[in-house]
């Protein structure tokens, strides 16, 4: 089926300027609708009407969905969003789903009866149902049973740097501590990436894992400690920076020095104020950039465009700290 860009390509003009073609905007010049209309024509291209009608609406709302804005990453991502999102005139309205399918549910709703513009969400609940092709969603992280965009981190290489960092800080038994969701994730990749490094360089290591969410972290760590084959880890991959922060403080409370005993290593890379300490060595996100690219992915979807990719992996760096 033939896009709006292919369209563009034919007539040798942009997709801002199909669009405004199809939307019967005066400003475009006779004889250029003319070639966007006769291309339109050879491809048998059928606008999409939804995108259509959000854009001759001109509905400035666009709806972030996170699991929680306590989260130092969200917030900091959330942050970006809306930076990008006033920069082009546009209003955020913020869903604290709190992980809860029913609130993810209704701000989909709201979209479906053209209230927003336009979804960024992080959800790890099954709403694959309820999510439609034909409506502007970008997700992060989140890989849908249907074909909706995703942006993310590299995080099959954050695992893999990880492994590697533990290893040069002299760690001979690294763990990965994690855990598990209902539906797929591409932070499911972190452990993947651990695992093959581990396995390349020739390391025994030790993986670690409840289904998310632990219903009592208190309990989880305290079992991490009490299992006797976990007691000569001596590095530690958290698939979070708190939870990494956790690890600390429970190793505290059973004798275990950090970096002395444990090396650690988080990820997302959340700590930027030198106030805390131990500063964590952690595998640092592009969170700027992620929340820019998925503000201008949705622009683009709102337009009619087809994207390129399904998923738009962004490269993520080491940042040592006090823990390793």
């Amino acid at each position: 089926m033939p896009s709006i860009k292919d369209v563009a390509d034919l007539a040798g003009v942009g997709v801002g300027t199909v669009s405004r073609v199809i939307n019967n905007n005066v400003t475009v010049k006779p004889k250029t609708r003319e070639k966007v209309l006769s291309a339109i024509r050879q491809l048998n291209y059928i606008p999409n009407e939804v995108a259509r009608n959000f854009k001759m609406q001109k509905s400035t709302m666009v709806a972030l969905l996170l699991p929680s804005i306590w989260h130092p990453f969200f917030s900091e991502l959330a942050y970006y969003i809306e930076d990008e999102l006033d920069r082009e005139g546009f209003k955020l309205m913020l869903c604290n789903s709190g992980g809860k399918p029913e609130k993810e549910l209704y701000y989909i709703d709201m979209l479906n009866q053209n209230k927003v513009a336009g979804i960024i969400g992080i959800s790890y609940n099954d709403i694959d149902d309820s999510v439609s092709t034909d409506i502007p969603i970008i997700s992060i992280d989140r890989h849908f049973a249907k074909k909706i965009t995703c942006v993310t981190s590299d995080n099959f290489t954050g695992g893999r740097i990880a492994l590697r960092e533990l290893v040069k800080a002299g760690s001979k038994k690294p763990a990965f501590l994690g855990t598990v969701t209902s539906v797929y994730s591409e932070t499911m990749l972190r452990k993947e990436g651990f695992i093959a490094e581990a396995e390349s360089l020739g390391i025994d290591y030790i993986l670690y894992e409840e289904s998310d969410p632990v219903p009592d972290e208190e309990k989880y760590f305290e079992n991490f400690f009490k299992t006797k084959a976990h007691q000569d880890v001596d590095g530690i991959f958290a698939i979070t920076d708190m939870f990494a922060a956790r690890y600390i403080k429970t190793a505290k409370q059973y004798g275990f020095r950090t970096p002395e005993d444990v090396k650690v290593i988080g990820y997302d890379g959340i700590q930027n104020n030198t106030l805390f300490h131990p500063i964590l060595s952690t595998i640092r996100q592009p969170v700027e950039e992620m929340g820019r690219m998925s503000v201008k992915l949705l622009f683009r979807k709102m337009e009619g465009e087809t994207l390129e990719y399904e998923t738009y992996r962004l490269p993520v760096e080491y940042r040592a700290g006090e823990t390793t």
